[in-house]
C-alpha cells in the first residue's frame, strides 16, 4: 500500500463498507445505490486523501439536513480524528469537488499515465483498517485506547424503532381520497369540479424498551451496552431499565447528552451493581409496573443479558411469555453467544428462549449494529442469530404456545 491511492482488492471496499455500515448504525440512511455512489466518487476522486474521501461521502451518503451532524461525528471516530469534524488542516482541503471536473481529470491522467503531482497525504484505508478490526473484537480484549475508540464510535449510534402505521393521516400524491378536503376545495371554487385531494396513513417508529442487565457476570459488558443505550434514549420513544437484583428506571440519567455524565449518573442511580441475577421477579416487577399499563404493548423490547437466572426457570419462562404477547417483538442479545462451540444450556437461557422473537450476539461494535438493524425491522439469518437458528422455537409456534395474538 502507498500513498497514491487506495489499495486494490476487496481489503479497501471493506474500509469503506465499513464507514458505511458505521452510518447506518448512527441513523443515515445508507441505502445500496448511496453506497455505490459512493464508491464511485472515491475512485473518480483521490482515493488516498482523507479531504476527497469526506467529500465524496458526504455528497453522496447524506441525504438530508439531519445526517449532515450525524456523518461528522461518525467520520471523525471511524478515521481517527478526535474532533469529529471535517480533515485537519494538514491536508490541503479544497472547496466542495465537482464530480464531473474530476472524473473528466481522472481519465486524462489514466490516458497520459502521469503521476498526480499534488501531496496525497495518509491513505485513508491505512487509518480506517484498525477501526474495521476493533469492530469486530470482543470489547472484553480491548485495552484503554480501544475502548475510547469505541466509546466514539457508540455516541454516534442512533436506535430507532420498527415502522408502524398510525391512525393519523398526512395528504399525499397517493392513497385513498380525502373526502373533507376534496369538498372544501370545491367550495373554495364556488361548486366547481377540482382534483382529488388525498390522504395515506403516517409511519411513526415503535417505542424501543431496553433492559440492561448489570449483575456481576455481565460487568465487562456492562459499559459498553450501557452507552450503546445512551445513544439509543437520545430518540424520544426509547425507554432504559437496568435489571440485577433490582430493576432501575434510568432514562432520565440517560438524557445527558455528554456520554461520561450519563454513564456517572446511572452509576449513581444504580444500587446493584455486580451483584446477582433475578431476570423472572424483575421482568414481572417491569410488566406489573409499566409493561402492562402500555409501555410494553406494541414495542420492541430488547433483553440485553447473559440469560444466568438465580431464581425459578419457569418464572422467567412464563413472564417472557407474558412479553410476547403485550410486545410486537422481543429480542435477545447475549454477549457469550459469539464465543466458540456456545450453547443456550444455562436455565434461564433456554426458559425464556422460546419466547423470544430473535437471538443475536452482543459482544462487538458490529454485533451491536447488528442489534440496531434488527430492532429497525431487518430480517435475521441463522448466521444473524435468530431464534429458530438456536433451536428455539419460531415466532409463530411460540406464539400459539403463550397465548393469544399479539397487537399490531
Amino acid at each position: 500500500m502507498t500513498g497514491t491511492g487506495m489499495p486494490q482488492g476487496p481489503g479497501a471496499d471493506a474500509v469503506l463498507l465499513g464507514f458505511a455500515r458505521a452510518l447506518r448504525a448512527a441513523g443515515v440512511g445508507v441505502s445500496a445505490e448511496r453506497v455505490h455512489a459512493f464508491l464511485r466518487a472515491v475512485d473518480a476522486l483521490r482515493p488516498g486523501v482523507r479531504a476527497d474521501v469526506y467529500w465524496a461521502g458526504r455528497l453522496t451518503l447524506c441525504g438530508d439536513r439531519d445526517d449532515l451532524e450525524r456523518y461528522e461525528r461518525v467520520f471523525g471516530a471511524y478515521f481517527g480524528d478526535g474532533s469529529g469534524g471535517p480533515p485537519p488542516r494538514s491536508v490541503r482541503i479544497a472547496p466542495r469537488p465537482r464530480l464531473r471536473a474530476a472524473v473528466r481529470e481522472a481519465a486524462a491522467r489514466s490516458r497520459t499515465g502521469g503521476p498526480d503531482d499534488e501531496p496525497q497525504g495518509p491513505p485513508v484505508a491505512s487509518l480506517a483498517s484498525p477501526v474495521e478490526v476493533l469492530r469486530h473484537r470482543d470489547v472484553v480484549e480491548l485495552d484503554p485506547a480501544e475502548r475510547a475508540q469505541v466509546r466514539r464510535l457508540l455516541a454516534a449510534f442512533a436506535l430507532r424503532g420498527q415502522s408502524r402505521r398510525s391512525a393519523r393521516r398526512r395528504p399525499a400524491r397517493r392513497g385513498p381520497v380525502d373526502p373533507h378536503r376534496t369538498v372544501r376545495e370545491m367550495l373554495r371554487r364556488g361548486g366547481e369540479p377540482a382534483l382529488l385531494r388525498r390522504h395515506a396513513r403516517v409511519e411513526r417508529p415503535r417505542r424501543v424498551v431496553l433492559l440492561v442487565d448489570v449483575s456481576g457476570s455481565m460487568a465487562p459488558y456492562a459499559d459498553a451496552l450501557l452507552r450503546f443505550a445512551h445513544a439509543a434514549a437520545r430518540g424520544r420513544r426509547t425507554e432504559v431499565f437496568t435489571i440485577g437484583t433490582r430493576l432501575t428506571r434510568v432514562t432520565r440519567e440517560l438524557s445527558h447528552r455528554d456520554p461520561d455524565l450519563a454513564m456517572a449518573a446511572v452509576a449513581e442511580a444504580v444500587p446493584d451493581w455486580r451483584g446477582g441475577t433475578r431476570l423472572g421477579e424483575l421482568l414481572r416487577e417491569f410488566l406489573d409496573r409499566w409493561g402492562q399499563r402500555g409501555m410494553a404493548r406494541g414495542a420492541v423490547v430488547v433483553l440485553l443479558s447473559d440469560g444466568w437466572e438465580r431464581g425459578d426457570p419457569r418464572l422467567l419462562a412464563a413472564q417472557t411469555a407474558r412479553l410476547h404477547r403485550l410486545a410486537h417483538r422481543v429480542i435477545w442479545a447475549n454477549p457469550r453467544k459469539a464465543r466458540p462451540g456456545y450453547a443456550p444450556l444455562a436455565a434461564g437461557m433456554a426458559a425464556a428462549l422460546p419466547h423470544v422473537d430473535a437471538f443475536v450476539e452482543g459482544h462487538s461494535l458490529a454485533a451491536l449494529e447488528h442489534l440496531a438493524a434488527v430492532v429497525r425491522g431487518a430480517d435475521t439469518d441463522a448466521t444473524g442469530g435468530t431464534a429458530s437458528a438456536t433451536g428455539a422455537t419460531p415466532p409463530s409456534a411460540a406464539t400459539a404456545i403463550g397465548g393469544p395474538e399479539r397487537p399490531p
